[in-house]
């Protein structure tokens, strides 16, 4: 690795550590920490560009790669800010739980969560540092093939999210389950361009020594989406507020990969 990758992993790590601190405090101030999702998101925003700045490799890598970056975090960061802002003071069903469950020792257990989260984001953003710190002199196939997944991935998300927000404005919609646009062939087409996403970032970073190590973080997008606070704890929601409607959805529209409706 060039030198300045541990240089840069080392201030990532330490902007990410100060930004979740600071969003532990404001949400023990707020009483509300769904705001963790809304830092989760921004925070390569933020990273990205110290990559981009002090990073040695080829000019235009670096902008494309900060640009990636960039639209993803402020796009999913600024979506999530509203959607917390409209429901507060009340928190996600997931962070309920947690109070829950950590009730005895709240607010220590959830800074430690809140860092975990820095650390986690650390580790994304790994692909993008890769791209920043790489002075080969052309983009790569990879790095091209890798922009179009990403950029299917974006727009893909961005309809979904707009489509669904559509939906919910309807009076009409109350109570009803959506499947308009890209909800008609996927329950979760937000969830599944996510996904799309992370493996255009990875694509991105095999254009750069070390970059094929990175399918970790595609990995790691997927395993939440699908077996952690992404799929299941939604579809458990939804058949709570919607019933036998919700589960007809589920019994002819894929969970995640867009596809034809069964009959």
């Amino acid at each position: 690795m060039p030198p300045d990758f541990w240089f840069l992993i080392a201030l990532g790590t330490a902007i990410a550590v100060l930004l979740f601190g600071l969003t532990w405090l404001l949400s023990l101030r707020l009483n509300n920490f769904s705001f963790v999702d809304v830092t989760w998101s921004y925070a390569l925003a933020v990273i990205a560009p110290v990559y981009a700045w002090l990073g040695g490799g080829l000019p235009p890598r670096r902008h494309l790669a900060l640009a990636m970056a960039t639209v993803w975090s402020l796009r999913l960061g600024t979506y999530l800010f509203f959607r917390v802002k409209k429901h507060h003071p009340h928190e996600d069903v997931r962070y309920e739980v947690l109070r829950e469950k950590w009730k005895g020792s709240l607010a220590r257990s959830f800074f430690f969560f809140f860092q975990a989260q820095a650390v986690l984001i650390v580790l994304l953003s790994v692909p993008v540092l890769l791209a920043c710190v790489n002075p080969a002199a052309e983009l790569s196939g990879f790095e091209i093939i890798g922009f179009v997944v990403w950029a299917v991935g974006v727009g893909g998300e961005a309809l979904s999210d707009a489509q669904m927000k559509r939906f919910k404005a309807d009076p009409a919609s109350k109570g009803k389950v959506c499947q308009i646009g890209l909800w008609r062939y996927s329950r979760h087409p937000n969830y599944f361009f996510e996904s799309v996403v992370w493996w255009g970032f990875w694509l991105f970073a095999c254009g750069s020594p070390w970059g094929w190590a990175t399918i970790y973080a595609p990995a790691m997008i997927l395993y939440f989406l699908l077996r952690v606070t992404g799929i299941p704890l939604t579809e458990e929601c939804a058949v709570q507020s919607k019933g036998d409607a919700y589960r007809e959805y589920q019994r002819t529209t894929s969970a995640f990969v867009p596809w034809f409706p069964k009959n």
